[in-house]
């Protein structure tokens, strides 16, 4: 278990951090709705930009905060339950719009990833 957990705190956010980084801009599979970039995909939850830059600055905060955690084992906590947290909204707004489950899929993953590592 505690490997597993090791990789999922490079994982979760290898993954939080290729979407909001380097993909925010491009159309995914994953997008809600028929977004094809992350502001309209917020516009389709009927969110502003404000809050989609809200949301991402705490989901990059909180994967820095899993990747500390390698160093400051007091960071994984925090930063895990804000990931988790995060995801349930995340997976509430696709619930929200009717996404077909494919796309809230990722969501639900980094959800189960970060509940792992809260164990």
């Amino acid at each position: 278990m505690k490997y597993l957990k090791k990789i999922l705190m490079i994982a979760v956010p290898a993954v939080i951090l290729n979407v909001w980084l380097l993909r925010f801009n491009l159309a995914t599979s994953y997008r809600g709705g028929n977004a094809t970039n992350m502001l309209e995909e917020f516009a389709v939850y009927g969110l502003n930009d404000t809050i989609a830059y809200l949301v991402g600055s705490l989901k990059i905060i909180a994967s820095i905060g899993l990747l500390a955690g390698f160093y400051f084992e007091k960071a994984i906590k925090p930063a895990a339950t804000m990931i988790a947290i995060l995801m349930i909204g995340a997976i509430a707004m696709h619930l929200k719009v009717a996404d077909d489950a494919i796309k809230f899929l990722p969501a639900g993953l980094m959800f189960l990833f970060s509940s792992v590592i809260l164990l």
